[in-house]
């Protein structure tokens, strides 16, 4: 029972599911996808998982030393020594290559080509670089928001406009959602070597109004679906898709100028639970007006 929580732990399992939940959502919003197979969701959330869970597990071998040094990471499994590097990396590579081998043989091999991808630059392309600059954050928001490419990849089979929108959507949501994250974690990631928030400073008057321009730039980029025909104006069911987006949007706004004006990890906080109900919330209200 412990080794299952280990490997649960290794997985990073509410982030992922979060992922997975974005990438699962864009295939359903693909206009190909007509209707639910209930199968064909199971499998695209399985493979998600698997490589995401892979990605997860690298970072955590890679970064086992650094997570020691860290309160909040120090009880992992491979930086406890609970687990070998050895059993991570096994775990990672089998999963990884199972993951992307699903979402090949039963979508198409776009949508596996993309989350190998995705696997890539985040293991070893962000893990590292989160010592050497901030604009890791940068470099680490492509493959949080491919998710939601490789779903509407696996449900359109192609790299259509729609899938790059709902890209956009969860790349600009991730950088007052990380920064967030780095501002009430900062000591910890200071000790660490980690450079996540936009000015060397720290916590800065700057960093919180990073947090507000990308919320605002969420405004017309989550309205941007309604133009492309992902999801429709029409019907009562479009109307309250509507005001529930811009609502959701106020909401984030409104929470990183908070932050903003208040300059405390308080603030900081809210902003990150904030962001952790806005993105389901837009993502249901786009796919409630597609089945409206």
């Amino acid at each position: 029972m412990n080794k299952v929580k280990d490997y649960l732990q290794l997985v990073k399992l509410s982030l992922s599911i979060m992922v997975v939940f974005s990438s699962v959502i864009s295939y359903l919003l693909a206009p190909k996808v007509v209707e639910y197979e209930w199968g064909m969701i199971g499998l695209l959330f399985l493979g998600g998982m698997l490589v995401t869970g892979s990605a997860n597990a690298i970072n955590q071998v890679v970064e086992r030393d650094t997570d020691a040094m860290m309160k909040r990471t120090g009880k992992r499994p491979v930086a406890s020594g609970r687990m070998s590097p050895q059993e991570g990396w096994a775990f990672a590579i089998i999963t990884g290559v199972l993951g992307v081998f699903i979402l090949g043989n039963y979508f198409n091999w776009l949508s596996a080509g993309l989350a190998a991808f995705s696997l890539f630059l985040y293991a070893f392309i962000y893990t590292p670089m989160k010592k050497v600059s901030s604009m890791a954050v940068l470099m680490g928001a492509v493959p949080g928001a491919l998710p939601c490419l490789i779903g509407w990849t696996a449900g359109d089979d192609q790299l259509s406009l729609g899938g790059w929108v709902l890209f956009a959507v969860q790349f600009l949501w991730q950088f007052p959602h990380f920064w967030a994250i780095a501002w009430i974690a900062h000591t910890d990631y200071s000790t660490a070597g980690f450079k996540l928030l936009p000015a060397e400073k720290g916590p800065t008057k700057f960093t919180a109004l990073q947090t507000v321009i990308y919320s605002l730039l969420l405004f017309p980029v989550t309205i941007l679906p309604y133009f492309i025909n992902i999801s429709s104006y029409e019907g009562t069911t479009g109307l309250i898709s509507v005001i529930l987006i811009v609502l959701a949007n106020i909401f984030m706004l409104f929470r990183c100028i908070t932050l903003y004006n208040k300059m405390d990890v308080s603030s900081a906080r809210k902003v990150m639970f904030g962001s952790y109900l806005y993105l389901p919330v837009v993502l249901l209200a786009l796919l409630m007006s597609k089945a409206g």
